[in-house]
């Protein structure tokens, strides 16, 4: 008789259910375990930002070049947007309604520290405009996501056009594509222990004792967060693709797992074109051109953060928030959603954002920031978990889904045969 494998995800919630346990243990000497547990942590972080740019940039071309199409490549662009636009609307009208009911700032006391600016982020225009890359190497250099995908695209569609001169490149970028994969997989085996050394050095820091009096707003926060995965996500996926709620949620497990446990939406790209294309059985072309796009652009779980804090800071300072003041956090986290796409630091940038477009003081934005690795966690996973349901809608419209070829699916039939 063999033994039964544990599964990557059980290890990952192994390896942080422990970093939990022993950062409560050195929450009275929090520097241990920022200078010698961190760098474990750190260390996993880089290995996997390594075959980020690569292997987005491959896997575009060769997700472009087997498009071909332009006016198909337009279409699926198209959908993607109106996508993530409609879905992150649904994020932000659960963070308002969850805040005004469960009042997460009632009984809570700000401290007050310096006024800070509002930071303005690039209008809509700029942003569109600063898509394409004047210097394309640079852009690969500094990994701006937007630019390397407009580039990837436009040479993979460009390759198809020259014909056989094009092929070697697109074999080049083929195969750069499966060894960045291979290494990803290699790389993720060390998850469990990248997991629990960045999660022993944030509970270590914060501690039990600033987390007591701001727990309301975490829970309201992380609530959103599961609604709208259940709301939004599942009942998309389930409604464009033969893909049901549970197999998708179960599905998504280990990107979401590790988005949760390393606060990097970035980082966890590679699991996600790996997940979306072997689970799901979604095309290559769809998946690896949905998912850098939704890295950049799509901020569900942020969405949900900027309206539970902007209306927590309004109870906590006793300031009451009409409903035309509420639909301006609405348009104002919507627009600023894209608008801040690819800057560092986009969440708190928009927070900040929302709480000026409603006159409430920036300052309310100082406690939050100390406890926002906590929710950067939840709202990182919501986010990822976004990009793989925005894959398979998109595939599903498409026509782009193997189902024959998703092991979830080949998983539930053999399941079902044993039975």
């Amino acid at each position: 008789m063999s033994k039964k494998k544990i599964s990557l995800v059980t290890k990952i919630m192994l390896g942080l259910i422990l970093g939990i346990i022993v950062g409560l243990f050195f929450t009275s000497s929090p520097k241990i375990a920022t200078n010698y547990i961190k760098p474990i942590g750190t260390l996993f972080l880089n290995l996997i930002k390594m075959t980020i740019v690569p292997l987005v940039f491959a896997s575009l071309v060769v997700g472009a070049a087997s498009v071909g199409d332009v006016k198909k490549l337009g279409r699926i662009g198209g959908k993607t947007m109106i996508y993530f636009f409609v879905t992150t609307a649904i994020a932000i009208i659960i963070g308002l309604v969850l805040a005004n009911i469960f009042k997460p700032g009632v009984g809570v006391t700000l401290i007050a520290g310096t006024q800070q600016k509002a930071t303005e982020a690039p209008s809509l225009i700029q942003t569109l405009l600063d898509i394409v890359p004047t210097n394309p190497i640079d852009a690969l250099a500094k990994g701006n996501m937007l630019q390397i995908i407009f580039f990837a695209v436009f040479t993979g569609v460009g390759a198809t056009y020259i014909g056989e001169k094009g092929e070697a490149y697109l074999k080049f970028c083929e195969s750069l594509a499966e060894i960045m994969y291979k290494l990803t997989e290699v790389i993720m085996n060390l998850a469990p222990y990248g997991v629990f050394a960045l999660i022993v050095p944030v509970i270590s820091t914060n501690g039990p004792a600033v987390l007591i009096p701001l727990i309301k707003v975490i829970l309201v926060c992380y609530a959103g967060y599961i609604l709208h995965a259940i709301i939004a996500y599942s009942f998309s996926v389930s409604m464009f693709s033969k893909i049901s709620p549970l197999e998708f949620l179960r599905g998504t497990s280990a990107p979401t797992a590790i988005a949760f446990s390393t606060s990097s939406g970035a980082g966890t790209l590679p699991v996600a074109l790996k997940t979306v294309r072997e689970k799901f059985g979604v095309s290559e072309g769809i998946a690896s051109f949905v998912l850098p796009l939704g890295t950049t652009i799509n901020m569900d779980g942020t969405a949900i953060y900027q309206a539970v804090c902007a209306i927590f800071i309004a109870q906590a300072y006793g300031i009451p928030l009409s409903f035309s003041q509420q639909l301006t956090i609405l348009l104002t986290a919507l627009l600023a959603s894209i608008g801040t796409a690819g800057v560092p630091g986009a969440g708190f940038m928009m927070l900040m954002m929302v709480l000026s477009s409603v006159g409430l003081p920036l300052e309310g934005a100082a406690l939050i920031a100390g406890i926002d690795r906590i929710l950067d966690m939840g709202r990182t996973a919501v986010n990822v978990t976004g990009n793989v349901g925005a894959c398979i809608v998109i595939g599903g419209t498409e026509g782009e889904i193997d189902y024959s070829r998703a092991s979830i699916k080949n998983k539930n039939k053999s399941e079902n045969a044993e039975a």
